[in-house]
């Protein structure tokens, strides 16, 4: 099945290209360089929907995959959250949000924290699946690693002394929150047609 993916992250695109065995997989940048829409939900999910239903507006006749996802830290009272890929003011620098990141834990040693991700696969026919994926650990005190963007190189999964970056993309696809979320589209797709998960009309 041909999947238009809503988002220009090359990151998230190399990880649902191999995620989706089996499906071809686009970015919709290929259909519009320019797409960016409003991402103004006050969840995961709502912005997830936005961001699918704007992409489907575009290309129409084929099936659209969206996510949202967040670092979650609970001393910072559940911050970045929505706001991750903008945490350091400026949408989608990976560096600034890190290092504003590090910056409101300086001093704290209790770093837990955990990824959330709400993911939704929309068929032309409006109806679609929704799943969600998460990935607990610890927020580390430094920078590690080259295999990874957004907040992986600060990020420690529970039960691994590495951060996200420093891990293999196939260990790092078996933990993600995003692995775990598309995971579990890859099964739903095959049951799309019996049963239908949720309409947005």
């Amino acid at each position: 099945m041909k999947i238009v993916f809503a988002t220009g992250n090359k990151g998230k695109l190399k990880e649902a290209v191999e995620i989706f065995t089996g499906h071809e997989i686009i970015s919709i940048k290929e259909f519009d360089p320019g797409f960016a829409p409003d991402e103004t939900g006050d969840s995961f999910f709502q912005n997830a929907v936005i961001k699918a239903e704007a992409a489907m507006k575009i290309v129409k006749n084929i099936a659209v995959l969206s996510d949202d996802s967040g670092l979650i830290v609970e001393q910072l009272d559940g911050a970045p959250g929505v706001y991750s890929s903008r945490f350091g003011g400026e949408e989608g620098n990976d560096l600034l949000n890190r290092k504003k990141l590090l910056n409101e834990l300086n001093g704290i040693k209790e770093r837990s924290a955990y990824f959330s991700c709400t993911a939704v696969l929309l068929f032309p026919d409006m109806s679609a699946i929704v799943t969600n994926g998460k990935c607990t650990g610890k927020i580390g005190f430094k920078e590690l690693g080259d295999n990874g963007f957004g907040y992986d190189p600060l990020f420690i999964p529970d039960g691994f002394d590495k951060t996200m970056s420093e891990l293999s993309s196939d260990v790092k696809n078996s933990l993600s929150h995003r692995g775990n979320a598309f995971r579990k589209l890859m099964e739903k797709i095959g049951e799309h047609n019996e049963q239908k998960d949720r309409n947005f009309q």
